[in-house]
């Protein structure tokens, strides 16, 4: 499988623009072929150990069966429009791609 984490830092990061984005994301990006985990979500303002990145507003994760399906969502229309829509308000963005297993 194949795990793709994106981490938006938003220009407007108020909880409209946060929400705005969540929605984008459960709109455009959940329903695409080989997805078998998907989440989005805003920044846990509670947790604040030393070892938190708390650099982001929204996160993302998407875990995809295969590599051949994360890079068909990569060039999928929903996928592109997503990121025309929401790209203006994105003062920065992370992508965290890697391979896993599940436990067992």
């Amino acid at each position: 499988m194949l795990a793709h984490n994106v981490y938006f830092a938003l220009t407007d990061n108020s909880s409209e623009a946060a929400e705005g984005l969540v929605g984008a994301c459960k709109e455009y990006l959940c329903d695409h072929p080989g997805v078998v985990f998907f989440a989005a979500g805003r920044l846990n303002p509670d947790l604040e150990r030393e070892v938190n990145d708390r650099d982001f507003d929204v996160a993302l994760h998407v875990v995809f069966d295969h590599r051949a399906s994360h890079d068909a969502y990569q060039a999928a229309p929903e996928h592109l429009s997503f990121i025309e829509e929401q790209k203006e308000n994105w003062k920065n963005v992370r992508v965290f791609d890697s391979d896993v297993t599940g436990a067992g």
